[in-house]
């Protein structure tokens, strides 16, 4: 029977060859300190991590002399674009201002924003101009601002939540 492997430590951005075995997570796993896992290699291993900023895609970890690098997991995304400057701003802005996690980028078809589906955020971006795409894909969002440290907010209605700036504040309640 093999041994539980403790990752404990986390390295930042390593490459592919250094590392002994990968590790595919969710966005929402990601942000987890404290999770049991099973390596894409099959073995067993458990996060032990420090709080800290969301595991990036291509994040190395370590523990017990194996180092393990993080892969985005793909997920249901919707992918919204629009004209490149002002309507691009202006959607993220929007977006943004939901308090959404986002993923921003481009490729060969030009700029886009990623986030989680919800019909509501889906709706604000076709108001905005955007044509909309869902699909499976990794979900790796902008670490925001503040990633150095994580901390907690409260909120007036009595409830509490615990995350990292890294994780573009997302959070949703249902009052």
């Amino acid at each position: 029977m093999t041994s539980l492997l403790n990752l404990t430590e986390r390295l930042g951005p390593i490459a592919a060859e250094a590392a002994e075995d990968t590790l595919t997570l969710s966005y929402d796993d990601r942000i987890k300190g404290r999770l049991r896992v099973q390596l894409d290699s099959g073995r067993a291993a458990g996060l032990f991590l420090d709080r800290g900023p969301v595991l990036r895609d291509g994040d190395g970890l370590q523990g017990e002399g194996v180092r393990v690098r993080v892969t985005a997991a793909p997920e249901p995304v919707v992918t919204a674009r629009v004209e490149p400057g002002l309507p691009l701003a202006r959607l993220c802005y929007h977006l943004g201002n939901r308090h959404v996690t986002l993923g921003i980028g481009e490729d060969e078809q030009g700029a886009w924003v990623r986030f989680s589906p919800d019909h509501v955020l889906e709706d604000l971006a076709v108001r905005l101009g955007a044509e909309l795409t869902h699909h499976q894909a990794p979900f790796d969002p902008e670490p925001g601002a503040y990633s150095m440290a994580g901390h907690s907010h409260g909120h007036a209605n009595g409830h509490h939540h615990e995350y990292s700036h890294d994780d573009g504040h997302e959070h949703h309640h249902a009052h």
